[in-house]
Formats: structure tokens, sequence, C-alpha cells
């Protein structure tokens, strides 16, 4: 049975106690293996290396930085077999799709690698003519990096590669779901030759994470999780007014024009909505139809979700693999049966599955009103509620009445109404005739409760920087 070691300052550490986090498959829900739970001061320790490893570290040049992350990149894919077996084990995944993950974060780690020359100050006139005005940018410190459980080994590399390559060191707590793809991750970080105390990854419990959060060193907090989560963290930001960046909720609506190409449209978002049992933030979670195309495009979505099958993805990796839990599983059927209840129709789908395993069917949902919880909370599920619309102001209206706003989707020939969508949708991203795959060089950020800051690109790398400005007479 796999056991893994918290690992600081630059080692994995024998445990000060002897509690532990067991982890499970969530297809087979057998036992897969054991980490280590943190103690407070084992966390706290974490912290004070990452505090001491960063005055070091931020005072490298940004591209010796840089030669330490391709370093990284090389040994993620090096190890991206070891870390996409972990992965799979431990999530549901199949083994090329969890590799294939490992691969990816290689991709982002490269990518902001490359902001090495690219961080830039600005000079800004003065108003005194013997004087200049230098705005520098500037490491935070240390960051703690809160990782979500759906996409671990790419949101871990997603956080921390913008802000290694900024000057920071950072403390990484991983899912309690999926830990053990996070130490293979510190396999790398060992092999590739990252001085000891800049990556530093634990697996702890609420309140030890918490003594991590409210740290004195700790100046940021990343976190890619659920708006209740996101409150919580802003709590911990009060101790040391800690800076946020926060990455919500999600509850991507999909407007369909009657001038779509349905079957691309349909294709697409059920393609959406059963990648990892729906369990993506960006996933499609409403879909607005326009009346004139309404009973057409329902029946591509009932065909095409029909045939979509679940169970162990390790065993056929065409199937749509589970949940992550009991909990999520029984959470999810209770949306479903309470919208029933109110008076959806239920296409497909929504039955609890008997046997082993956190699955749930694909399961679509016709006659839905927009008050319905199914419409205004996330389900993070293979469920998918369908609306009917009159006109594209009807569909605007209905799409931004809503808590989040973090991804939308539009499917249209008309670039008018490509336009106006852009310009009146109330969200973070707007993915025209696609649904969203966050390109690592955008922008992947909220409006609403779907959270503050962002991730990717060079806005999300700046994240991780702060301001000096020098004012200089002459």
């Amino acid at each position: 049975m796999q056991l893994e070691r918290n690992f600081y300052n630059g080692q994995f550490v024998e445990p000060a106690s002897d509690a532990l986090i067991a982890v499970y498959n969530p297809a087979t829900e057998t036992l897969v293996g054991h980490v280590s739970a943190a103690t407070a001061d084992e966390a706290i320790a974490a912290v004070d290396a990452a505090a001491i490893a960063q005055k070091t570290w931020g005072k490298l040049t940004s591209i010796e930085r840089a030669e330490h992350l391709r370093a990284l990149a090389d040994a993620l894919d090096t190890q991206a077999e070891a870390i996409g077996a972990a992965l799979a084990s431990e999530s549901g995944k199949s083994h090329s799709d969890a590799s294939n993950e490992a691969r990816y974060a290689a991709q982002i780690t490269r990518y902001h690698a490359e902001w090495a020359r690219r961080i830039e100050g600005e000079i800004i006139p003065s108003d005194t003519p013997d004087e200049n005005l230098f705005l520098q940018r500037e490491p935070i410190g240390v960051v703690a990096c809160l990782i979500p459980f759906n996409y671990p080994v790419y949101t871990l590399l997603r956080k921390i590669a913008p802000a290694l390559i900024a000057g920071n060191t950072v403390v990484v707590r991983p899912s309690n779901n999926t830990p053990l793809s996070a130490f293979e991750i510190a396999k790398a970080v060992v092999k590739a030759g990252i001085p000891a105390g800049v990556i530093n990854i634990l697996t702890m419990d609420h309140a030890t994470a918490a003594s991590v959060c409210t740290h004195k060193a700790v100046g940021l907090i990343t976190l890619t999780g659920s708006v209740n989560a996101g409150r919580i963290v802003l709590d911990y930001c009060k101790a040391n007014i800690a800076k946020p960046s926060l990455e919500l909720g999600g509850k991507t609506p999909a407007i369909i024009e009657a001038d779509a190409d349905l079957e691309k449209a349909a294709s697409a978002i059920i393609a959406s909505k059963t990648t990892h049992c729906g369990q993506l933030c960006t996933a499609v979670e409403r879909v607005y139809v326009h009346e004139s195309v309404y009973e057409q495009f329902l029946a591509l979505l009932k065909a095409k979700i029909s045939a979509v099958k679940f169970g162990d993805r390790a065993k056929d990796e065409s199937l749509m693999g589970p949940l992550v839990n009991a909990s999520s599983q029984k959470n999810v059927h209770a949306m479903v049966e309470r919208a029933v209840a109110a008076g959806a129709v239920l296409e497909t789908g929504g039955v609890l599955p008997e046997g082993p395993g956190h699955f749930y069917p694909p399961t679509l949902l016709s006659g839905c009103r927009q008050d319905m919880e199914i419409i205004q909370e996330e389900i993070f599920g293979p469920v998918l509620p369908v609306l009917k619309y009159r006109d594209i102001d009807d569909a605007l209206a209905m799409a931004n009445d809503h808590q989040f706003g973090l991804s939308s989707v539009l499917y249209t020939e008309n670039y008018r109404t490509a336009m106006k969508v852009a310009n009146a949708i109330e969200a973070g991203e707007l993915y025209v005739n696609r649904t969203p795959a966050d390109p690592y060089q955008g922008f992947h950020a909220g409006w609403k409760r779907s959270g503050l800051g962002g991730d990717d690109g060079k806005h999300g790398m700046l994240e991780f920087t702060q301001t000096r400005l020098v004012v200089m007479k002459y």
C-alpha cells in the first residue's frame, strides 16, 4: 500500500505524528494509498523554510529562475507516466488522460518560464522637471496554493509556475481527495534540482491549512474551489492582509442561436458536460436554445448524451468516469430529484446506479425555468438543463441573471450577434462556436461570485507580483 510523506525544505520528511489521510479510487471505492497528515508545527516549518528560501530565490535573475522552471518541466515530462498512474488511481481518470495532464502541466511551466525577460516595470512622467518615477514589479514573498481535486496536476503547476518566475516561493496544499499525484510532482521537483524550500507540498486538515494561510510570511493565497471555500480564504487573508487570488464556482451558459451549426454545438456541449463526469469549473451547466430550433436541438442533445456510457476508465477509456466521492454523487442526484419535483422533465438519466463506484448517468432535463435551483446553482456533475428563449436579448437576460460569471458559450454564424454577446455577457470569458478550454496564454478570471484575480497569461503571472514606486530626484 502506497504511503507518501510530506515534502518541505527540499526533502520528504518523516511524519511527526501517526495521522494519515486515506485515498480511495472513486471508480472502485478501493483504498489506493495513504498520505501523512501534516501537523501544525510541520506546516509552520514549511512556511518558515519557504520564507528563508525566498530571500535567495527572489534575488536570482529572472532568467536563472526560468532555467529552473525549464528543468522542472523536463522532469515533469520524464515523470509523466508515474504522475499519471498516481492521478488515475486517485481520480478515476484514464491513465492516458492523467499522464497527458502531467505533460500539459509541463507545457504551462515552460510557458511561464518565458516571462523571464518580460516582467516589466514602467517609467512614469513626473510633474517635477528634475525627477523620474520608476514603477518596479517585485515578488510578494511566500504564496499558499490551495489545489482542487478535479485537475490537480495541471492546476498545481498553473499556480506555482507563475509564482516562481515572479520570485516567490510556495507552500502547496493538494486536495485530500487527490494528493498522491502531488507527491509524484514533488519527486520531479527533486529530480529538477529546485533549491530547497522553494516548493513545499503538504497534505493537511482544515485547521492546519488555516495555520499556513494565516502565517505572517504568507503574502498571497491562491485557491481554485467553491464560493464557500473562497469565503474561508478571505477570512484567512484578514489576519495579515494577504492578497487573495480566487477562481471559484461557475455555471457556464451556452446560447444556441437559430443559425448555429446544431450538430457541432450538440456534440461539443455533451463532450463538455461528460468530460471528467462534468467536474470542470467551465463545463456547460445550462443551455439556452432559440425557440425555433428548440425541439430539434433537444433531440440532438438527447441522442448524444444517451450514447455516453459510464464506468471504470481503467478498463475502457471510452467510458465516462466517476464523481469524486459519495457525497458528490448524493448531492448531484438530490439536485436532479428536486428539479423534477419542481417541474423539469427528465429526458434521460437521473437514476442512481447500483454497484461500486461514485458514478452518475449522463442526465438531460428539459422544461426548466430560470428560477429553478438546477439553473441557479452549480451542479458539478453530468447533468444538463435546457431552456428556450425568444430572441438574443431574452437569452442574454437569462444568461446574466446569475450569481456566477466565470465562462460562457455562444453558437452562431452571425458576427453581429457574436459582437453583441461579446459586449454584453457578464462573464470573464466568452467562447464563440466552441466550448471552454482555458488557453494558458489567455486570462482565466471570473466576474461576480466566480472569483477575484485570475490565472494564466501575462495578467495571471502579474497576480504574483507587487509594485514599488521609486521617486528619483536629481
